[in-house]
């Protein structure tokens, strides 16, 4: 038997470390090709990581809460002889298909595979592992989560995010009974298992995502406010790469912001009025229909400065982001080349892509690659919103609540729907007078919704 070295592959869009939040196997399981062995968490999402061998684990690389750089050793996995392979294999003809087709995030990482295994030991060179092999006793622990044969702590949960609320809570997976389709564990039924072992007083219980450090009895002041320091937790490396983000942002772009309060009531009723199948089609899809058309006569605006900041690349279409607040956090899913797609077609995408942003089961390339953005803080209950730009874009539009308000219409006080929209540009691409144009533009097609019908592209 041999020993191969499984290094932490590329997870895509050029991501360089991910933190690792579970070991699915410990030391001396035997893994099928694909069967996931671990969650890692990147700067944009948790993904399961298969294993590109098969085997048995004789090495675990780090601990849980680690982060490990791409490149450095995963896990090492001991090659069973050709003659030994043969049975293994046959003996479990039915799992190993559920195993690649289900059990896993779905997601295809870059750098290993199936298809093209000599890949998946590469490294990147000058960098270094800067975790140490983590020892049997806490990998042995997660054992009976990740056994190779009945891999029941593994099928019935497809979201990585429904197990790490399980594993913060302490709950036992295998103690729930599943309601979602097809036997699967959902978000809902770990809630609400845990409220129910929470009803019997558990004193000395702490979750498991507690904070790293907590002073004892009797810990001195913080000198500044004068108040003791409950805890310092650490940002996670999701949380680190936003503050990174957004501190970048405010830093480099002079942004400018411009807002006006419509009159949606026409939108709100015209909308109640369309069914696209069995549902109502939101009215986020509108008013990304009606940005995407103002966006294509301001293409500036989709645009991005460039690296040495002398200068504007526009581009053919338009990437929409739109910002979803997920378990996770705020995150921007992205619909590609948005500008092609119908009113029907945009509901359809942000659907979907705003389940799979709170299952955490998006792919990373999923959440990067946004040309514009829009962000529906209404959504959140408020009004309006000083919005920060998704760097490296230049603009984001802000779309508040729509609730009955007195209004002016033909010198008469009467209830309508109104909106704050917002716009906020860097001032480095254009100026006022276009960012206003734009809002303007959108204002209007909220307000009178059916002229835009008159610009509408062929479906």
């Amino acid at each position: 038997m041999t020993a191969r070295v499984f290094a932490l592959p590329d997870l895509g869009e050029g991501l360089t470390e991910a933190e690792l939040v579970h070991w699915l196997v410990a030391i001396g399981d035997t893994v099928r090709i694909d069967q996931p062995i671990a969650e890692v968490e990147t700067a944009k999402s948790i993904v399961e990581v298969p294993s590109p061998y098969a085997g048995v684990i004789e090495k675990l690389h780090g601990e849980e809460g680690d982060t490990l750089d791409v490149g450095a050793p995963f896990i090492e996995v001991r090659e069973p002889a050709d003659d030994a392979a043969a049975p293994a294999q046959s003996s479990e003809p039915d799992a190993a298909a559920p195993a690649a087709a289900g059990s896993g995030s779905g997601h295809v990482l870059v750098g290993y595979g199936t298809s093209d295994i000599q890949h998946s030991a590469r490294r990147r060179r000058g960098r270094a592992s800067t975790v140490t092999a983590a020892p049997a006793a806490p990998a042995a622990a997660t054992a009976p989560a990740a056994a190779a044969a009945p891999v029941t702590g593994i099928v019935p949960v497809i979201s990585p995010v429904v197990r790490t609320l399980a594993r913060t809570h302490g709950v036992d997976l295998s103690t729930i009974r599943p309601t979602g389709d097809g036997g699967v564990v959902t978000r809902r039924d770990v809630e609400q298992a845990f409220a129910t072992q929470a009803e019997p007083a558990m004193p000395g219980t702490e979750p498991a995502s507690a904070p790293t450090s907590a002073p004892a009895d009797g810990a001195p002041a913080d000198s500044r406010t004068g108040l003791a320091i409950a805890a310092t937790t650490p940002f996670s490396l999701f949380r680190r790469t936003v503050a990174a983000n957004m501190t970048r942002s405010r830093s480099e772009i002079p942004e400018a912001t411009v807002w006006v309060d419509v009159d949606a009531t026409e939108l709100w009723d015209a909308r109640k009025r369309i069914r696209l199948g069995d549902r109502t089609p939101s009215l986020l899809s509108f008013v990304a229909r009606f940005t995407l058309a103002a966006l294509a006569r301001r293409p500036e605006l989709a645009g991005r400065v460039t690296a040495s900041g002398d200068g504007l690349e526009t581009f053919e279409g338009v990437n929409l982001g739109f910002a979803v607040d997920s378990p996770r956090g705020l995150v921007v899913p992205v619909v590609r080349r948005a500008d092609r797609m119908t009113i029907r077609e945009l509901d359809a995408a942000f659907d979907r892509l705003t389940r799979q942003a709170r299952e955490g089961s998006l792919a990373p390339a999923e959440l990067t690659g946004s040309t514009f953005t829009i962000n529906n803080y209404g959504s959140l209950g408020v009004d309006g919103s000083a919005a920060i730009i998704n760097h490296p874009e230049v603009a984001i539009l802000g779309i508040g609540r729509m609730i009955e308000r007195p209004w002016v219409v033909d010198g008469a006080v009467v209830p309508r729907r109104i909106a704050q929209l917002s716009l906020v540009f860097d001032h480095r691409v254009t100026d006022g007078g276009v960012a206003a144009g734009m809002l303007r533009e959108v204002a209007d097609a909220v307000e009178s919704p059916l002229a835009l019908l008159a610009d509408a592209p062929p479906a």
